[in-house]
C-alpha cells in the first residue's frame, strides 16, 4: 500500500472518528431525561404528593434550600411538606432564613417538622415552624440559646516571638480579637449582641408553641431533651415517625396515600446537563476509552463554571 493512501484511510479513520464522537453526544442528549429519572436527582413534580425536604449537618444561609422551598411553596401539585431534620444547629441567621421560608410553606399548604436523630438550637429552631413536631422518644432536641465564640492566639505568638500592632477608629473596633483579650466594653457589647438574639429565639419559641414565656425562659437554659421529655414539656406535639406524621396530615384534609417524594438538593451538575449524562452514557456505550467520564465531568464543571475571568495554571496532577 503507497503512502497516499495511508494517507487516505488515516484521514478516513479521523472523520469516522469525529462522527462518531458527535452521534455519541446526541444519543447523550436524547438520554439526557432518563439519565436524570434514573440518577433520581429531580424530584417528580407530575402527580399529587406529599414533598418531603431533608435538613441535615450545619445550618446556614443555604439559598439553594430556600429557592427547593419555593418551588414546593407555588407547586400545586405539592398538597403537604415534611421537613427531616438531623442536626446539630449551626447559624442563628441561618435558621431564621429557613425558618422564615418554611412558615412561607405552611401559609399555603400543612408543614410537619420531623425531628430524627438530633434537632438542636437551630435545628429546634427550624422544627417549630412545622405546624406539627413530631419526635422519636429517644431524639435529642432542644438546647435554646445562642452562642459567640472567638480564639486567642497571643500567647502562641508570644511563644513564637510575634506581636501585632493596630491603630483604630475607636476602641471596640474590630472587636473580639484573637490577638488581645477582649476588654469588658468588648464583652459587654458581645454579651447585648447574644442576649438580644437570645430573646429573639426564646420569643419564637413561646410564640410557636403557645406557651408562656416564662416558661420557655426555664427550658431556654441550653438544655438538651429526649423527645419523651421535649413532649412533656411541650417542645414537640408527637412521639412517633411516618405513621403519626401521615395520620395528622390526615387531619389537615391530606390523603395518606399520597405518594412522598423527597425533593433532594440537585448537584452542581444541574446547570448543564452534558457532565453527569456524558459520563453516565459513554460507559455504558463502550466509549470510556475515549475521553474518561470523571475527566469529561471535570472538564464540563469546573472549567466552564469558573466565576468571572481567570487566568491560572494547573499542573497535569490536577
Amino acid at each position: 500500500m503507497d503512502s497516499s493512501a495511508i494517507a487516505d484511510r488515516r484521514q478516513l479513520r479521523r472523520k469516522l472518528g469525529f462522527w462518531r464522537i458527535v452521534a455519541v453526544l446526541l444519543l447523550v442528549a436524547l438520554g439526557f431525561a432518563l439519565y436524570r429519572f434514573v440518577s433520581g436527582d429531580l424530584p417528580d413534580t407530575r402527580g399529587p404528593q406529599i414533598a418531603r425536604v431533608t435538613i441535615s449537618g450545619l445550618i446556614q444561609d443555604d439559598p439553594e434550600l430556600l429557592e427547593r422551598l419555593k418551588k414546593i411553596r407555588d407547586n400545586d401539585q405539592v398538597k403537604a411538606l415534611i421537613v427531616s431534620i438531623s442536626s446539630t444547629g449551626g447559624t442563628t441567621y441561618g435558621g431564621e432564613r429557613i425558618f422564615k421560608a418554611i412558615r412561607a410553606v405552611a401559609a399555603k399548604k400543612p408543614v410537619v417538622s420531623d425531628i430524627r436523630t438530633v434537632a438542636a438550637s437551630a435545628g429546634y429552631m427550624i422544627a417549630t415552624a412545622g405546624d406539627d413536631i413530631v419526635a422519636g422518644d429517644t431524639s435529642i432536641t432542644g438546647s435554646i440559646g445562642v452562642i459567640f465564640q472567638y480564639p486567642q492566639v497571643n500567647d502562641l505568638l508570644d511563644k513564637v516571638g510575634v506581636s501585632l500592632d493596630e491603630i483604630k477608629s475607636a476602641p471596640l473596633k474590630a472587636e473580639p480579637s484573637p490577638f488581645h483579650p477582649a476588654s469588658e466594653d468588648a464583652k459587654n457589647m458581645i454579651r447585648n449582641m447574644v442576649m438580644d438574639s437570645y430573646a429573639w429565639f426564646v420569643d419564637l419559641v413561646a410564640d410557636r408553641r403557645k406557651l408562656p414565656r416564662e416558661e420557655v425562659l426555664k427550658l431556654a437554659d441550653g438544655s438538651i431533651f429526649t423527645g419523651r421529655q421535649a413532649l412533656q414539656n411541650k417542645l414537640i406535639d408527637t412521639l412517633g415517625g411516618e405513621d403519626e406524621i401521615l395520620a395528622y396530615l390526615e387531619t389537615r384534609k391530606v390523603k395518606k396515600d399520597l405518594p412522598i417524594v423527597d425533593w433532594k438538593r440537585e448537584d452542581k451538575t444541574s446547570s448543564f446537563f452534558w457532565p453527569g449524562a456524558a459520563s453516565w452514557l459513554l460507559n455504558r456505550l463502550g466509549y470510556d476509552d475515549l475521553i474518561k467520564g470523571e475527566s469529561l465531568q471535570k472538564i464540563m464543571t469546573d472549567k466552564l463554571f469558573l466565576d468571572g475571568l481567570l487566568s491560572v495554571w494547573q499542573g497535569a496532577a490536577n
